[in-house]
């Protein structure tokens, strides 16, 4: 979707707007938020995107609307997460250095992934497989983890 607000030197409007290349696919969307699959290579299968739709930095930014919206629908898209992966939490990280646009990343702490990628390790395995150094998860597992989700968002969708 592209928003009323969208800038096109910002690449998270040009992927909301379907405009970025190698995103993963839109797994659910509304007029407020929208949720993807991380670009692949992806680190671990289910690595997902939560973005506002809007260009806005973040929380402290949101209007009423967003505001309103953000608990319950981050509480009911991490939950389904959790389900379909089997993930024993899943991690929730916003930083906003790169693009000042309201993006999170939902990370699912899976029960094998090894103790130096957990927490704020997960970093470095984000960045060891961007750099080719270990191998990303197979695309076909993060796409079947997308397929999943977007089948329980569509049975069971976040509150409007």
């Amino acid at each position: 979707m592209k928003h009323d607000s969208y800038q096109e030197s910002c690449s998270v409007c040009r992927g909301n707007a379907g405009d970025g290349s190698g995103l993963g696919d839109v797994i659910w969307e509304d007029k407020l938020w929208l949720v993807r699959h991380a670009p692949s290579p992806s680190a671990l299968a289910g690595w997902t995107m939560f973005n506002a739709q809007r260009h806005v930095q973040g929380p402290a930014h949101f209007n009423d609307e967003e505001a309103a919206a953000f608990g319950p629908v981050l509480r009911h898209i991490t939950r389904t997460l959790e389900q379909v992966t089997g993930a024993l939490r899943i991690y929730v990280v916003a930083f906003g250095e790169s693009t000042p646009h309201m993006h999170s990343h939902l990370i699912p702490r899976y029960s094998d992934l090894p103790a130096e990628h957990t927490a704020f390790g997960v970093a470095d395995l984000m960045r060891a497989v961007s750099s080719g150094n270990l191998p990303g998860a197979p695309e076909k597992d993060a796409m079947a983890v997308a397929a999943k989700m977007s089948d329980a968002l569509k049975a069971s969708p976040p509150p409007a």
